[in-house]
């Protein structure tokens, strides 16, 4: 085999492998984006049940006015989010305060009788558990991503090409990290 012969196979390799890598982050990219617009879609549903769960329960809940106000400012500013990072912060905030309204409205004997109330509550917790399963499959697929941008050699091909990395949801508040006590005995 000439040396020209050589040269051409390795760079035919070389190509072969360039092309590869490109289309997988591609492909792993576009897998990305659409993990986030999947939480996209489940936060637009939380954010138009919010102002009617507000709504219902503000008779009730004369004394939880904070309560209230904390929610509508928080949904605001996730609604006003610029970008990935800037929602992941604002959405953080924003479920804060709906575990919030939901952990008072325990206290108010009549909210739990208005069926109407019940239901957004039920819906709103279907769409939180909806939201924290889309969020698990965006770290899972965006851990993916983030891994393939950062292995060599691949990172000096993505980064020549201005691969970025996408940010992941992670647990800011120390509250959430707290294992729960539960207890158990059937003591009165």
């Amino acid at each position: 085999m000439s040396i020209i012969a050589i040269i051409i196979i390795v760079a035919i390799v070389i190509v072969l492998f360039l092309i590869g890598t490109y289309n997988s982050l591609i492909r792993l990219r576009n897998q990305v984006k659409n993990a986030w617009q999947q939480i996209d879609v489940q936060l637009k549903r939380r954010h138009d049940l919010i102002p009617n769960l507000v709504n219902s329960v503000k008779g009730y809940m004369d004394f939880e006015k904070s309560t209230l106000e904390s929610v509508i400012q928080a949904r605001a500013a996730a609604i006003g989010a610029r970008n990935i990072s800037d929602t992941i912060q604002k959405e953080d905030a924003l479920t804060a305060a709906v575990s919030k309204l939901f952990a008072v409205a325990e206290n108010y004997p009549d909210l739990k009788s208005n069926t109407t109330v019940m239901e957004l509550m039920e819906e709103l917790r279907t769409t939180e558990n909806q939201i924290a399963f889309a969020r698990q499959f965006y770290n899972d697929i965006t851990t993916k991503y983030n891994t393939k941008l950062e292995i060599f050699p691949i990172n000096l091909f993505a980064s020549a090409l201005n691969f970025q990395t996408f940010p992941l949801f992670e647990i800011t508040d120390a509250r959430e990290r707290e294992t729960p006590t539960v207890d158990l005995s059937l003591k009165k």
